[in-house]
């Protein structure tokens, strides 16, 4: 199981970016899939779910200001997000099965004016 995720960065508050997670080696389309978050000094929290099934989940402080997708051919999980907070900042992974499955590298977001 191989797992990227890119596309952190710096931003204003109220500004967006979009993460990506690259899968590979195993069948991506079956396989529920998550997006998580370690703050600085926190525990990882989870943040997103994208069932195999196409249902999606979110946590109660992100529902409006993300929106979790997948492509079943590239095998790429995606996080779109949205009107960020100063709390939105963590480094972010996408982890295989559940919120506490393998992941990979993780990629760096930092919200801040």
């Amino acid at each position: 199981v191989q797992l990227v995720a890119s596309g952190g960065g710096l931003v204003q508050p109220g500004g967006s970016l979009q993460l990506s997670c690259a899968a590979s080696g195993f069948t991506f389309s079956t396989y529920t899939m998550a997006w998580v978050r370690q703050a600085p000094g926190k525990d990882l929290e989870w943040v997103s779910t994208s069932r195999h099934n196409g249902i999606t989940l979110y946590r109660d402080y992100v529902k409006g200001r993300f929106t979790i997708s997948r492509d079943n051919v590239k095998n790429t999980l995606y996080l779109q997000m949205n009107s960020l907070k100063t709390e939105d900042t963590g480094v972010y992974y996408c982890a295989q099965g559940s919120a506490v499955g393998p992941r990979g590298q993780g990629t760096q977001v930092t919200v801040s004016s």
